[in-house]
C-alpha cells in the first residue's frame, strides 16, 4: 500500500522531527550544519555533522543553524537542510506533491518563515502551512485546547522554552526564553571549570546532564569519569563527577525556568488559572526529559506537573495531526502558500 507523502516537520532550536501522515515520527536528525570557511559548500548534516562538534579543524565550521531561535544570514543553509532531511525522509522522486505543515521556533520573524517555507516547495511539495509551536506541542501532547478550559503547555527545546495557556484554540498568555537544555549543559560546563580548572566541550557537558544529572536530589549518587583540558597543565585529564555536583551545578537555569513558568500564571486570569490549578502543567520537547525536572516545578509552585508521552515528539506529531484531522485542527495552520 502506497503510504502518503504529506509530512509535518518540527524544525527545533536542537532537532528535526518529521512525522509521516499515518505512518508517526519517520525521521530525526540534530539541527546541525558543516560549511566549509572559505567556499560555503556543506560538508555534513544532522548526526554527521554533529559527531564533528569540537573536533572539526579550523577550515570547516559546525553550527547548530537554528540555535538561539533565529536563522538570519543563515536562511539559505537552513532551507537547504530541511530540503535534504525531507527528500532522505520520503524520497526524492514523488507522485503528488506533499502537503507540509512547519512548525518553526517562535522566534522566527515572518520573512524567515515565509523563507523556509518558501524553500520546502523544492521538494515538490504542493502547499505548505506554519503552525504555531505552542499550539503544535499542546496538540501533540493531546490537551483539550480547543475547549473552554485552561491549558498550560511548557514546550522545553535546545535553547528555547515556550510557555503557553491556551483555551478556546488560542494562546491567552505566552512567553518564549532564551532557555532550555542548552543552558543546563553550559551551566555544568561553567561549574566544572570553576570548581575543577577543567575545560570539557559540549557534548560532554550533555553526556554528564543526561547520564547522571538530575534537578532532585537522587537517593543513590551517581559518579561519571569524564576527560577534559586542564586550565593549569594545558593537558588532558580526567576526573570522577558526582550527580550531586552536577544538581548544584544545574540549580541556576532551573530556578530561571520555574521563574519563567511562575511570571506566566501571574498574568493568567484568574479562571483559566483555576483550570491550571486543577488540571497541571504539562512539560513537552527534549528538555523535559530531564531527570526530577516535574517534580521540581511542582513543589516550586505548588502545582501538579507532568510529562507528556514522548515529549520530544509532540511538536511533531501536533504538525501531523493537524493534516490527519485537517476538518477538525485545520483552523490551526496560517494561510496555504501553494507552489505556482
Amino acid at each position: 500500500m502506497r503510504h502518503s507523502s504529506d509530512l509535518g516537520i518540527d524544525l527545533g532550536t536542537s532537532n528535526v522531527l518529521i512525522y509521516g501522515r499515518g505512518r508517526g515520527i519517520i525521521y530525526k536528525e540534530p539541527a546541525v550544519l558543516a560549511q566549509n570557511r572559505d567556499t560555503g559548500a556543506i560538508i555534513a548534516l544532522g548526526e554527521e555533522a554533529h559527531r564533528m562538534l569540537g573536533r572539526a579543524p579550523g577550515s570547516i565550521e559546525v553550527k547548530r543553524v537554528t540555535r538561539g531561535g533565529s536563522v538570519g544570514k543563515d536562511l539559505h543553509l537552513v532551507g537547504a537542510m530541511l530540503l535534504r532531511f525531507v527528500i532522505a525522509a520520503n524520497g526524492k522522486h514523488l507522485i503528488n506533491g506533499p502537503h507540509i505543515v512547519l512548525s518553526v521556533p517562535s522566534t522566527l520573524n515572518e520573512s524567515e518563515r515565509r523563507g523556509l517555507s518558501g524553500s520546502l516547495f523544492e521538494t515538490g511539495a504542493r502547499r505548505t502551512q506554519i503552525i504555531n509551536r505552542n499550539i503544535a506541542a499542546a496538540l501533540g501532547a493531546d490537551l483539550p485546547i480547543g475547549e473552554a478550559y485552561g491549558s498550560m503547555i511548557v514546550d522545553i527545546g535546545g535553547s528555547l522554552t515556550d510557555i503557553a495557556v491556551l483555551s478556546m484554540g488560542n494562546a491567552v498568555v505566552s512567553e518564549n526564553v532564551a532557555l532550555g537544555g542548552d543552558s543546563f549543559d553550559e551551566a555544568i560546563a561553567r561549574y566544572i571549570r570553576r570548581k575543577h580548572n577543567l575545560l570539557i566541550g559540549e557534548i560532554t557537558a550533555e553526556e554528564i546532564k543526561v547520564r547522571i544529572g538530575s534537578v532532585m536530589p537522587r537517593r543513590d549518587e551517581l559518579y561519571l569519569d569524564i576527560t577534559g583540558r586542564d586550565l593549569i597543565s594545558g593537558l588532558p585529564k580526567t576526573l570522577r563527577i558526582t550527580s550531586d555536583e552536577v544538581l548544584e551545578a544545574m540549580e541556576e537555569p532551573l530556578q530561571e525556568l520555574i521563574e519563567v513558568i511562575h511570571a506566566v500564571l501571574e498574568r493568567t486570569p484568574a479562571e483559566l488559572a483555576a483550570d491550571i490549578f486543577d488540571n497541571g502543567i504539562v512539560l513537552s520537547g527534549g528538555g523535559a526529559l530531564l531527570d526530577g525536572l516535574a517534580d521540581a516545578v511542582s513543589i516550586a509552585l505548588k502545582i501538579n506537573c507532568r510529562v507528556a508521552d514522548q515529549p520530544q515528539e509532540c511538536v511533531a506529531r501536533g504538525c501531523g495531526l493537524t493534516m490527519e484531522k485537517y476538518s477538525e485542527l485545520g483552523h490551526y495552520l496560517a494561510a496555504s502558500r501553494k507552489r505556482k
